[in-house]
């Protein structure tokens, strides 16, 4: 047994990912056999090792999973008076916002919910070091010129890799330059492509560079070799494939982030020859809306 949580709002993704016949206690679905190979894109968190644990009264429910281990984050579904009583005596866990370049947290944290009065369904293991697999960060109010670079933000935290100083990023799609601003802070090269301008203050950095263009008229055959592509353009699904396809090809590129915007034509495909593509994953980060985040390292 599995037990998935899904992205907020995104139940139906979710369970559209996962096979018929899954019990649902939003935003849970246990799948009890046939779990996925994969991990399902619309699931922040998998609880890997659930069981259902009978319970006396709430200090027999915290003394049974203070047993399993020390760290617990709650996740409320039916019953929540009650969890919440239970959830006061198990140890804090820090929830206070990480700034970036901290890593994200070491410690196992499980997962529990109160499935009825008498019984908890709880995991001691799960794939998030964050409660509900919810990240946030001490935000930046100054310097962005988007909060998309919160994105990205979360995509290094969660990896704990990024491009390292001096290092050639290409970013497409790059206005107003909320990545630009993330890669080039990390001491990265950037080679910077829009229709529209950058933020004046990140033009003017001598590691940026800007091209005035449609982002994927850069042809992969003349580009020369960059360390890094990202991409968070608004564009079809298998657009973007093609482009990165050609790229991969090509052998000319190591490391690709990319922002997979949900809308028009063809997406279930597109999508499978995303998850097709060896050594890559397809997430829903915390702070995507409707769309997915590819992401496949050399």
């Amino acid at each position: 047994m599995r037990v998935y949580q899904a992205a907020p709002g995104f139940l139906a993704e979710l369970l559209a990912e996962l096979p018929p016949g899954a019990e649902v206690r939003e935003p849970l679905v246990l799948v009890r056999e046939d779990a996925p190979e994969t991990l399902p894109a619309w699931a922040v968190n998998v609880w890997l090792e659930p069981a259902f644990i009978p319970i006396a009264s709430i200090g027999d429910a915290a003394k049974k999973l203070k047993v399993l281990q020390r760290n617990w984050a709650l996740c409320p579904t039916l019953h929540h008076r009650r969890a919440a009583l239970i959830a006061e005596k198990l140890p804090k866990v820090s929830a206070r916002p990480l700034t970036f370049g901290q890593p994200a947290p070491a410690s196992p944290l499980g997962s529990w919910t109160l499935w009825d009065e008498r019984t908890l369904l709880a995991s001691p293991r799960c794939t998030s070091p964050f409660a509900n697999g919810d990240i946030q960060f001490v935000e930046d109010r100054e310097g962005p010129p988007s909060r998309a670079y919160l994105k990205l933000w979360e995509v290094f935290t969660r990896l704990g890799v990024r491009p390292a100083p001096g290092e050639l990023c290409l970013d497409l799609g790059a206005s107003p330059g909320g990545w630009t601003f993330v890669l080039a802070n990390l001491g990265a090269r950037v080679f910077a492509v829009d229709k529209a301008p950058l933020d004046p203050r990140l033009e003017r950095l001598p590691n940026v560079e800007t091209c005035i263009g449609s982002a994927f008229g850069l042809d992969p055959r003349h580009a020369g070799a960059v360390d890094w592509l990202f991409s968070d353009v608004i564009c079809y699904p298998e657009r973007l494939l093609g482009y990165v396809t050609r790229w991969l090809e090509l052998g000319s590129c190591r490391n690709f982030v990319c922002t997979v915007k949900l809308q028009g034509p063809g997406i279930p495909e597109a999508l499978a020859g995303f998850r097709a593509i060896p050594g890559s994953s397809l997430t829903h980060l915390c702070h995507n809306k409707h769309e997915l985040t590819w992401v496949r390292l050399g």
